[in-house]
């Protein structure tokens, strides 16, 4: 139990993921990736700051595969990105009813859900877009999506601008940075932290407002 324990906590320290799995650290990258935006629990992986020490550590990821060049990479990760949110999708559209009726557990929170809906009803499909930036959205949109059965067409064509914009661009400023600046590695802890706290900020003040407006 202990070291399932140790485990998850590794879990959200990156630059631990790729010196500890080496070679096979991008199938742990692609795993969490598409358990992010395919199941409901994986609201509380580190999707953006993995991508982004992804990134960093890019040349060691083409390294242990295969030599490919790092746009390969990404565009790997970008394709597993678009099958977790059609897992995400056909989840809420087989049980999209039942998650409203699901109790609170410590992988599932009502609220979440609820939270994700309203952010799709005013956003529309564009929160597809979004919610790839915003770490609970991002696993809660395509659920949404399914539940209330949207054109699946429509859903895919976000699905796939949404993807390419999330991995590209979080894990190209990794790439570029680090290549910028080499000494970034050694202050990855807090960039990681700056990360979580500017995508983690805007839910925070989303539930704020959403409570105080039920309490009016």
């Amino acid at each position: 139990m202990s070291d399932l324990w140790d485990f998850f906590q590794h879990l959200f320290n990156p630059r631990w993921i790729f010196f500890y799995f080496g070679n096979t650290a991008l199938f742990i990258l692609l795993a969490i990736v598409f358990a992010e935006t395919g199941f409901f629990i994986g609201f509380f992986l580190p999707g953006d700051s993995l991508l982004f020490t992804a990134g960093i550590f890019g040349k060691d990821l083409c390294k242990n595969f295969y030599n490919v060049p790092f746009f390969v990479i990404i565009l790997i990760v970008a394709c597993v990105a678009i099958l977790g949110n059609m897992q995400g999708y056909w989840l809420g559209y087989k049980s999209g009813n039942l998650l409203y009726r699901k109790k609170d557990s410590f992988f599932f929170k009502k609220k979440h859900l609820i939270l994700a809906k309203l952010f799709y009803n005013k956003y529309k499909t564009t929160a597809l877009i979004i919610s790839r930036f915003l770490p609970m959205f991002r696993t809660f949109a395509p659920i949404v999506a399914g539940a209330i059965r949207i054109d699946f067409k429509k859903f895919m064509i976000y699905n796939i601008i949404g993807a390419f914009s999330w991995t590209f661009s979080i894990m190209l400023a990794g790439h570029y940075l680090d290549q910028t600046f080499p000494e970034l590695k050694n202050h990855l802890e807090w960039i990681i932290f700056l990360i979580v706290f500017t995508t983690t900020l805007p839910i925070f003040i989303k539930l704020k407002i959403t409570g105080k407006n039920k309490k009016k």
